[in-house]
């Protein structure tokens, strides 16, 4: 028998004993995670309102640099934990002002501790999109303007964006310290660190990391000195991480879709192929990505970072939909108002009212194929949580808003709520009878006749108020109907199924006024 040391869980791990490494990871993932949600929660419980500007600037600049934290300590624990990595299934929709906008605010402050300036540059034709991994790129920048704070002892760093001539990206990072020597700039290209008489503290790493992280992305990395004084940094990116969205190149003939190049959506998904499908449509339609595939992990983000729209797919393992709904509405503080739009191939109205009853503010039926649909649910769920402006906007690309209150004040205040009572009644019955026979027509062709009946009636309800999308559908389903199209019935069915939620909706709110 071979003598060995006394057991001890450093040297467990060090030897590579999977089953003491794999039970540390689990339970030290478990710790950090809480750890990082803690301070992140606390953050989000502050109200700013009652601070000063200087205080609130502060608070926000932890913020960035938590989630910063976050994000780098998920990666890391996936990557030892040698579980499945989202990097080749997501598309990597970077918001550019956004990634811009978080280094200002945590590079700002650590600039001023030092009584430098720190100024932000911006080209006037940036790209509103990036086809990069945001973990990469905050890695690169981040190194390389920590090294201009660390070297610069007096005047300013400055980071500037601009179109590079053959289209790509240019981030540059300047400062006023005393540039590269010599010697540490053929150091630090053979990635040998910095030379031992450098006066500053480091080991060269942070350019290292910066050179991978770029390298990673099809960019390049040049380093070299100021003519007028300091260090230049300079990231270049190819022409093809600029993302040009659809609505970018003119609106298509159905006009122009919302625009979600501001938006941040995570996605609740188990499927990997309705990840790949959702997230590439939202990609297409410029929002930005995460991943979440079950419900325990949906809870995660959500205790780690902002989103402005969680899409929940209410089938999902470990913890379902209707229960993440349930315990993210009951957490209170800001991030049980997050937006919710639920995703489910059950359209009965019973399951519809159990969605909502959870805490939804929108269903998308199964599946998801087209932009439009995807892109209107979204903007509607999002004015529903807006300001009145932005809904009755968005409102007005549902039903003609001047028609409907037209048709009410003819009805007068005494008769109005009964029609909107009579409304809801008759567009549910088109709803339920357009649900069975959608259900029924794989065996029974013969329910094209319930079609062509159902959205008779549902043309007369959707003239009647202006609801001419709507209007548009139910005479394209009707036509299929009368065709015999089983699959443009079947398609058509669930998108005018969809706007008819949306019309029910809308006339309930209206009705609850």
């Amino acid at each position: 028998m071979v003598d060995r040391a006394p057991s001890d869980s450093r040297y467990d791990h060090a030897t590579g004993n999977a089953g003491a490494d794999a039970g540390h990871f689990a339970l030290l993932g478990h710790d950090l995670r809480a750890a990082v949600s803690d301070i992140l929660g606390g953050l989000r419980l502050i109200d700013p309102t009652g601070l000063d500007a200087g205080t609130q600037v502060q608070l926000e600049r932890v913020r960035v640099a938590g989630e910063g934290l976050a994000r780098l300590l998920e990666q890391e624990l996936a990557m030892i934990a040698g579980g499945p990595s989202a990097t080749g299934i997501l598309p990597r929709n970077l918001h550019l002002g956004r990634l811009l906008n978080d280094l200002r605010m945590r590079w700002e402050g650590r600039a001023l501790q030092k009584g430098l300036a720190f100024e932000l540059e911006r080209g006037a034709d940036l790209p509103v999109l990036l086809n990069v991994e945001r973990l990469a790129l905050e890695r690169a920048m981040s190194n390389l303007l920590g090294n201009a704070v660390k070297y610069t002892d007096q005047g300013r760093v400055r980071l500037s964006v601009v179109r590079s001539p053959a289209g790509g990206l240019d981030l540059s990072v300047r400062d006023q310290g005393p540039g590269f020597t010599a010697a540490a700039l053929a150091a630090v290209q053979a990635q040998k660190g910095r030379p031992e008489t450098h006066g500053k503290p480091g080991h060269g790493l942070g350019i290292q990391i910066a050179e991978n992280m770029v390298a990673g992305m099809g960019g390049m990395l040049r380093l070299g000195n100021d003519p007028a004084g300091g260090a230049v940094a300079c990231v270049s990116l190819p022409a093809t991480v600029c993302v040009v969205r659809p609505s970018d190149e003119g609106p298509d003939d159905d006009g122009p879709l919302p625009d979600l190049s501001q938006i941040r959506v995570l996605l609740g998904d188990d499927s990997p192929t309705n990840q790949l499908l959702i997230s590439a449509l939202l990609a297409s339609l410029g929002a930005e990505v995460e991943l979440a595939s079950d419900g325990v992990e949906v809870l995660n983000w959500l205790d780690r970072e902002r989103f402005d729209i969680v899409l929940l797919d209410i089938e999902m393992p470990r913890l379902s939909g209707l229960d993440v709904l349930r315990g993210l509405r009951a957490q209170g503080g800001p991030v049980a108002q997050t937006p919710v739009l639920a995703i489910t191939a059950y359209v009965l109205r019973a399951n519809r009212d159990a969605i909502y009853a959870a805490g939804a503010d929108g269903i998308l039926a199964k599946p998801v194929t087209s932009h439009e649909d995807l892109a209107h649910s979204i903007a509607r769920v999002l004015a529903r949580r807006s300001p009145v402006p932005q809904a009755v906007a968005l409102d007005a690309q549902l039903i003609d808003l001047e028609r409907f209150d037209h048709l009410l004040a003819i009805a007068g205040p005494a008769t109005a709520p009964e029609l909107l009572a009579r409304l809801q009644s008759d567009l549910r019955s088109v709803e339920r009878g357009l649900i069975a026979a959608l259900a029924s027509l794989i065996d029974n062709p013969e329910t094209l006749g319930v079609v062509r009946a159902q959205t008779h009636v549902l043309l007369a309800l959707a003239g009647a108020v202006g609801a001419q999308r709507l209007y548009n559908l139910a005479e394209a389903l009707n036509t299929a109907a009368h065709q015999h199209n089983l699959a443009v019935v079947r398609s058509l069915g669930q998108v005018t199924l969809l706007q008819l939620d949306y019309l029910i909706t809308f006339i309930s709110g209206r009705a609850a006024r």
